[in-house]
């Protein structure tokens, strides 16, 4: 659990108010990094029993809109959402068991935001997304389903 005061600070800083469910969403987030939001829901009620569905909406709303969270959504996933913000860092995802995990650019500082040479004149970039898609270790060293057996074809009699 990140320590209240801290939590507290950063919501004073971002210009927010605290308030019980800010701090337990963004508590929750700061635990349990890429959850979604039905499962920072419970993460956040373990926190705040009487926490409700819309307030943890509008609260991670909120807190994305002020920087202090990372909405992240990988293709074919449902928003996740995290409290590394302020670096330009990137995710693996597992195809096989779907966890996510932070990883820093492979060559130091923000090289991702410097575009091709073929980029339109005077765009400025401030981000790049960078997902890369394969097996976690656990998914790549587990073996392999069996494949069905297809049914055995009667012979006539």
């Amino acid at each position: 659990m990140a320590a209240a005061e801290h939590l507290e600070r950063d919501l004073r800083a971002a210009g927010l108010r605290v308030t019980r469910p800010r701090l337990a969403v963004l508590d929750a987030v700061h635990a349990h990094p890429h959850l979604d939001t039905e499962a920072l829901i419970g993460a956040a009620r373990t926190r705040l029993d009487a926490v409700s569905h819309q307030a943890v909406y509008d609260v991670l709303r909120v807190l994305t809109d002020t920087g202090l969270l990372r909405r992240i959504q990988p293709q074919g996933s449902v928003a996740r959402y995290e409290a590394r913000v302020g670096d330009n860092h990137h995710h693996l995802v597992c195809r096989s068991c779907g966890v996510i995990t932070d990883v820093d650019c492979a060559t130091g500082e923000a090289p991702c935001l410097t575009p091709s040479a073929d980029a339109p004149p005077g765009f400025v970039v401030d981000e790049a997304e960078v997902v890369f898609w394969g097996r976690c270790s656990s998914c790549a060293t587990a073996p392999a389903a069996p494949s069905p057996t297809p049914p055995a074809e009667k012979s006539a009699p």
